[in-house]
């Protein structure tokens, strides 16, 4: 294969961050054309690697070179990589949500006539991008009012706006359901045909593996290896070797003797009304908890489950709930987050950046945040307690960091993601709520946290867990309640299940 016929080359890249060689000596080599998969656990130098590439990190701050099209670039900018032909969409979309799609596609380039933006041609442009990434939606329709699928498209269509050669995703589809998924790796083979090269950065190894013509392993910011997937047929088993330095047969940890205890847990004809929108978001919920359970709660995006998990939680988004909620078979009024915490219930958000954690601060400040009460001596917090009730926890959930005291927001994902459960467990509760436990993290972190849950279940906790990965809901559940639009649509026993089975009653 001559070079030439590699639109990219990253010879030897080197780059250190204080007290951290986050890449030590990678070389990538991408081929024209291709659909090039980067995955690694968190923290093995995917996302560093294509920042310098994009110029987010510029010339001069690493080692190495970048040979773009047989030329050797220095970008000193974003907007220096993006002149070249490269564009990356980050994980976190960067969308404005009160503008409208075309506003959105053209912001920063604007399509001008004279010193004014025409918008009249900026919006037929914006339809000829949407049509390319088959988007069947009204240009001038607020970003806010499109669901997350359609945003991530929006973000493909920015960057084909601006005559994009190198794509480059970093996790499009963790957010997405199965359908938009789909849609969207459909989407990037389409663009492939067209003559643009993607590069996707991924932990969906499923996906990786159905869309990628070639997969080079990081681990521990050296390149492991980069995988021909046109002559042969890779596995996940091979790739997940590759990913953590050794063979992880099972994924999904077994739990020996599993026994459960009575319901420790119920919901009676649960039904709440979102006065923000103007309807009823949940239907008439019957939903039960044995003690020593894991129970998963499958459903398409938009089913109702987070809003289930935050009408119990205290109700924080003041719906206006009919029904009943029994805790130990005693009938209970959760009104607030605290009263929940109270009754040993607690929730673990999705969005762990977001809503979860304060990532400015270190893991000693985030995981007393749920219950500081306990902390307090007289009108103050004793600092002792503080240090060791982190340490405890930084022991048991085995966080990969310096100290306690290093900043959450430089931690991994898989690492952030336990800071999240450990500052819900500082809550000492009975039933823990985990909302999407594993999205963003790799496949050994997953499995971290997976032996995580079963330990929690051993001692006598129980578990909801909210997930969009049918594989994950089959492998930890003991119990499965399936959603579709607001109602439960069924309940089956994890020996019985299978994803068509869930897939059935979540389309309902």
């Amino acid at each position: 294969m001559k070079d030439a016929e590699y639109i990219l080359e990253m010879d030897n890249i080197g780059k250190t961050f204080p007290g951290v060689k986050a890449l030590d000596g990678v070389n990538f080599k991408v081929k024209r054309g291709e659909i090039h998969c980067l995955v690694g656990e968190n923290g093995a130098g995917k996302s560093t690697l294509m920042k310098i590439l994009s110029g987010v990190y510029p010339s001069g701050t690493f080692t190495g070179r970048i040979i773009l099209n047989s030329t050797e670039q220095h970008f000193r900018s974003i907007e220096d990589s993006e002149r070249a032909g490269i564009a990356i969409i980050h994980q976190e979309l960067a969308l404005i949500p009160e503008l409208t799609i075309y506003e959105n596609i053209f912001l920063g380039h604007e399509i001008k006539k004279g010193p004014f933006i025409d918008w009249n041609e900026t919006i037929i442009k914006a339809k000829e991008v949407l049509k390319r990434i088959r988007v069947n939606i009204n240009p001038e329709t607020k970003v806010k009012d499109v669901g997350v699928g359609v945003q991530q498209l929006v973000e493909i269509g920015k960057a084909l706006s601006k005559d994009v050669k190198l794509l480059i995703l970093d996790e499009p589809t963790a957010a997405l359901s199965e359908v938009d998924c789909e849609n969207l790796l459909q989407i990037l083979r389409e663009l492939k045909k067209q003559g643009i090269t993607c590069i996707m950065i991924s932990h969906k190894l499923k996906e990786v593996i159905s869309i990628a013509d070639t997969i080079t392993v990081l681990r521990d910011g050296k390149t492991i290896t980069s995988i021909d997937a046109t002559k042969r047929k890779v596995e996940e088993k091979e790739i997940i070797k590759y990913m953590v330095g050794r063979e992880i047969e099972d994924i999904y940890p077994k739990r020996e003797g599993v026994k459960y205890g009575d319901v420790c847990f119920e919901l009676k004809n649960w039904t709440a009304f979102d006065p923000s929108k103007g309807r009823e978001i949940l239907h008439n919920i019957n939903f039960k908890v044995h003690k020593g359970e894991i129970v998963g709660i499958a459903g398409l995006m938009g089913a109702g489950r987070t809003e289930m998990a935050l009408s119990i939680f205290g109700n924080t988004k003041h719906y206006i709930i009919k029904g009943e909620l029994y805790v130990n078979g005693v009938k209970k009024h959760l009104s607030s987050p605290e009263k929940a915490i109270k009754e040993k219930i607690v929730y673990v958000t999705e969005d762990r950046k977001g809503n979860g954690l304060v990532l400015i601060q270190d893991i000693k400040f985030n995981i007393p945040l749920s219950n500081l009460k306990q902390l307090l001596k007289g009108l103050f917090i004793d600092q002792h307690e503080e240090v060791n009730a982190a340490n405890k926890f930084f022991n048991e959930l085995n966080i990969k960091a310096r100290s306690i005291e290093q900043v959450v927001g430089t931690l991994s994902g898989g690492n952030q993601q336990k800071v999240s459960v450990a500052k819900g467990l500082f809550t000492l509760p009975d039933l823990l709520i985990l909302d999407e436990p594993t999205r963003g993290i790799d496949v050994g972190a997953k499995f971290e946290i997976y032996t995580i849950m079963n330990e929690l279940v051993k001692r006598g906790m129980s578990i909801i867990m909210i997930s969009s990965e049918l594989p994950e809901i089959l492998g930890m559940s003991d119990r499965i309640y399936v959603m579709s639009n607001g109602t439960m649509t069924g309940v089956i026993d994890a020996k019985d299940a299978t994803e068509e089975k869930i897939m059935e009653m979540a389309t309902a």
